[in-house]
This record gives structure tokens, C-alpha cells and sequence, in this order.
């Protein structure tokens, strides 16, 4: 029996590129890997080709082969934000925060309008506690998206970083009110108000929201300061 092949003949590139983008569609990346690279052995210049291959790598963790083909996809061609956006996203889960804020800058520097970029931005700026900056950056993506959730939790981390409960508190306050599974955002919001307000009645009964919603540190705060 005759085998019929996928393709009539030899793919083009840009066939073997969006088959790739299918299989990342599916989450198949280690076959959206091998289109990808048959793709830039077609060209090695495609420097789509090498960013979606560091966005395959990247969903699987191997943030090292991200960066490396994020970095290809650059030296290709630097006027695109898109791959200094992720390498920043592969440098952020690696802790490496001086280059993803250098990365998010030079993306942000290509395409102001792109605001995923303000929001990780601010986690790179948080994590290197330049704690006003962060601020002005979760702000601008809570200008974009008013109902993100994780942008007012980290705008009150960095708020209480910047010395600054009473603004921190009502970051808090719209993080819950948002999202009433987020255990963490109930602890902060309990511990500011004992600490900072001593509001002890709020804050007992926003600690023993979070130990319900499974955030166990709020157990020593309990036991600590809420027995009767």
C-alpha cells in the first residue's frame, strides 16, 4: 500500500512554520520544536521562526534554550519588541532580574502601547525593590485592565515597600474584591491592618480567610495575636 505523504512535496518554509504554530496551539511543543527548526534550516534568518521556538522552550521550562533562541531572534533582527518581551519573561522565571529589566526596557522602548510589557516590567522592579518604579508600571496596567487582580496585589507589595500602608490597604482591599480566592492578598491585608493600623478585629477575621483559602503562614499570626 502506497504511503501519501503529508505534504505533495517538499514543504515550504512557510508551511513547516505554521505547522509549528499548530502543534504550539495543541501544546505539542516538543513537535512545534522540530517545524520550527525545520524551518530555520530552510532560513536561518526567520527570525519569527527562532522567537516561537524560545516560546516553545520557554513553555517548557527550559528557560536557558529560550533565552538562547530569543537571542538569535534579536541578533537577526532587534526592531521587534516581541523577543526582548519574552527573553525578559525567560530571565523574570530565572530570578535574573537585572537583565529582564533591561530586556522589558528595550521592549517597551520599541512598542510603548504593549501593555503586558509595564505589568512584568513591575515584577522585575519589585523583585529589585526600585519600589516606585514598580508602582508607575502596575499602574499604567491597571489603566489597560482595571479588573488585574495580580497588578493590584503586587502594586500594594510594592506600595508597603515604599513605606506606604494606607495606599497599600486599598490596593489590598481591591486585590480581594477581585479575586476572593487569593489567600496571600487576605494575609497581607490582615497583617497591615494589625501592624500598621492595629485594626485587630479586620485583621484577625482577613487572616482566618487566608488560612481557609490554604495560606498556612497565617496560622502563626492567629495563634500569635487572635485567641481569645
Amino acid at each position: 500500500m502506497a504511503i501519501i505523504s503529508f505534504w505533495s512535496c517538499s514543504p515550504s518554509e512557510q508551511e513547516l512554520f505554521d505547522e509549528g504554530i499548530k502543534m504550539m496551539e495543541t501544546e505539542q511543543y516538543d513537535k512545534a520544536i522540530e517545524f520550527f527548526d525545520r524551518t530555520i534550516e530552510k532560513n536561518p534568518a526567520n527570525t519569527t521562526a527562532l522567537n516561537a521556538k524560545g516560546v516553545a522552550l520557554f513553555q517548557q521550562s527550559k528557560f536557558d534554550e529560550a533565552i538562547a533562541s530569543f537571542s538569535a531572534s534579536i541578533d537577526v533582527d532587534s526592531t521587534s519588541y516581541k523577543p526582548y518581551f519574552n527573553r525578559g519573561n525567560a530571565y523574570l522565571e530565572k530570578k535574573s532580574y537585572k537583565e529582564a529589566l533591561l530586556d522589558y526596557n528595550t521592549a517597551n522602548g520599541l512598542d510603548p502601547k504593549q501593555n503586558d510589557i509595564y505589568y512584568n516590567r513591575g515584577l522585575a522592579l519589585l523583585a529589585l525593590e526600585q519600589y516606585e518604579d514598580a508602582i508607575f508600571d502596575f499602574d499604567v496596567a491597571l489603566q489597560a485592565d482595571p479588573k488585574n487582580a495580580l497588578a493590584q496585589f503586587n502594586k500594594a507589595k510594592a506600595q508597603l515597600g515604599n513605606n506606604d500602608p494606607v495606599s497599600a490597604i486599598n490596593s489590598l482591599i481591591n486585590t480581594v474584591n477581585l479575586d476572593k480566592q487569593n489567600g496571600a492578598a487576605y494575609y497581607l491585608l490582615g497583617v497591615t491592618q494589625m501592624s500598621a493600623f492595629g485594626q485587630k478585629e479586620d485583621g484577625c477575621a482577613n487572616l482566618k480567610l487566608a488560612l481557609s483559602l490554604g495560606y498556612a503562614e497565617a496560622k502563626t499570626w492567629i495563634d500569635d495575636f487572635c485567641k481569645e
